[in-house]
């Protein structure tokens, strides 16, 4: 059933935004409560996400996902975990394809159907082995199990190229948008790339990295590997839109927190015990988080979609409050037409946000 509900969707030729993301699969070695970590700072142009809680439907398993606020049927999930313990995300990809040729955006609805059926790391490998070709995709998809296993799957219409996280040095996987697998030089987020791993290489090698340092540090911070330094830390007021991992399509972080690492697989009591997707909605920088577990009662009313729109209301929140940030440059010689953003500004409306986000974080310690 889910197979051929998959392959109706990859029949639709639907258009979709194009996203770029920065992410990252942190090994349970490597982080600071020994589970592995799975985070996606979200960027597109499809400004309005939401988290939803997806019951199972005969022998499908329910799980928790992010979706546009627009995709009312919840088709295409952008992150998500099951009551198996089995994790997705993806970022795009942009050097995979031949030249010329584009995908159709269907990440979204393979990982909707893998969250209904994949338990593990090896199932996902099993599952695009059953799907038709051309699978309409160019992404790197990060997945990890209630094992302890964790890989990227460079994927594109065809074939795929599986980074298993137990070979990766310092036991972490980074991606933005292009792929290892892929044509050296071409694709996107290279800088990102760089920024990313200024912050979470030392880390991963102290053995450090919990969820709040990747949505309170990794994904609020404006470093720039080139300049060598945090423009948000500096006594700079305004700065080009360029090169940062929060940028103004960006639209969620999250972090799923899974369990140590297991012999078999537990039940799904122990994953809704265990397992927590951080989630904070809308502009990074100014977001929300909140824990999302998976249960009918497991995700807050303020990630939930609402009303005509279905939007979720921390997610607008944040983008109303984007809004002040933004500008274009129109005086500059060198910067006119670039999107500016105020960073005086967003030192001041962030402070109590991670404040507020640092409580969260703290009512859950030692869980």
């Amino acid at each position: 059933m889910i197979l051929r509900l998959l392959i109706a969707a990859l029949i639709v030729m639907a258009a979709y935004p194009v996203s770029a993301c920065t992410s990252a699969i942190i090994s349970a070695a490597r982080s600071a409560t020994g589970r592995p970590l799975l985070w996606k700072h979200r960027d597109t142009s499809n400004a309005n996400s939401r988290v939803a809680y997806i019951a199972p439907n005969g022998n499908e398993l329910a799980y928790v996902g992010i979706f546009n606020a627009n995709d009312a049927k919840n088709h295409q999930a952008w992150m998500g975990f099951n009551e198996a313990g089995f994790a997705i995300m993806n970022t795009a990809s942009y050097n995979l394809l031949p030249k010329g040729m584009k995908s159709n955006d269907r990440e979204g609805y393979v990982m909707a159907a893998a969250l209904k059926c994949c338990k593990t790391v090896d199932d996902f490998a099993a599952f695009l082995d059953s799907l038709p070709r051309p699978w309409g995709v160019e992404a790197n998809f990060g997945v990890i199990d209630a094992l302890g296993n964790g890989a990227f799957f460079e994927t594109g219409n065809s074939d795929y190229v599986r980074y298993d996280l137990k070979d990766a040095q310092d036991g972490i996987l980074i991606r933005t948008n292009y792929s290892y697998s892929g044509r050296p030089g071409e694709g996107s987020g290279y800088m990102r790339h760089k920024n990313a791993e200024h912050f979470l290489l030392p880390a991963a090698r102290q053995c450090s990295i919990t969820p709040e340092f990747l949505t309170e540090t990794v994904s609020r911070s404006f470093y720039r590997d080139d300049l060598g330094r945090d423009l948000l830390s500096d006594t700079v007021s305004f700065v080009a839109d360029i090169d940062f991992i929060p940028r103004y399509t960006t639209v969620a972080t999250a972090v799923i927190e899974g369990m140590a690492p297991a012999d078999s697989l537990p039940s799904s009591g122990d994953i809704a015990k265990e397992y927590i997707m951080w989630t904070g909605l809308g502009y990074a920088p100014l977001a929300c988080i909140l824990p999302v577990r998976i249960s009918a009662d497991g995700v807050d009313k303020g990630l939930q979609g609402q009303g005509a729109n279905n939007h979720a209301p921390l997610a607008d929140k944040a983008q109303n409050e984007r809004k002040c940030l933004f500008f274009k440059d129109k005086v500059n010689k060198k910067g006119k037409g670039k999107r500016m953003v105020n960073l005086a500004r967003l030192r001041q409306l962030m402070a109590p946000i991670k404040e507020r986000n640092h409580s969260v974080y703290e009512q859950y310690k030692g869980r």
